[in-house]
């Protein structure tokens, strides 16, 4: 049986693209985050401890996020994944990254970059 702890929603202004007016203005960048461990240590003890703090994680990613730019958002991802599967209970995480202001021509309502890693 795998638990989850989910994160959704994570809106964070950040300078990503290939594009210089990307990097010079920036864009809010939307990460969802799905972490898989084990819940039942933290189930038992109600200790946060026993658990990743999906908090200290939202402020961690956050960081990714409004730091160094990179030109994709699949590198965005890899890095956010790296944040992710640093806990050594994290089994397996899977990261969206949202790039709804992306520089598309068409009307559109999402773009997005999906990836899911396991711990080694």
């Amino acid at each position: 049986m795998t638990d989850r702890i989910e994160l959704t929603g994570l809106r964070v202004h950040g300078r990503h693209g290939v594009y210089d007016f990307e990097r010079a203005h920036g864009q809010d960048f939307v990460v969802d985050a799905l972490l898989e461990l084990d819940l039942a240590p933290a189930a038992r003890s109600d200790e946060v401890t026993d658990t990743v703090h999906y908090g200290e994680l939202a402020e961690r990613l956050a960081a990714v996020v409004a730091g160094e730019p990179v030109n994709l958002i699949e590198t965005l991802a890899d890095r956010l994944l790296t944040v992710c599967l640093a806990d050594a209970r994290v089994r397996t995480a899977t990261v969206t990254v949202h790039k709804p202001q992306a520089p598309i021509s068409d009307s559109f309502s999402d773009v997005a970059v999906t990836m899911t890693r396991s711990a080694s």
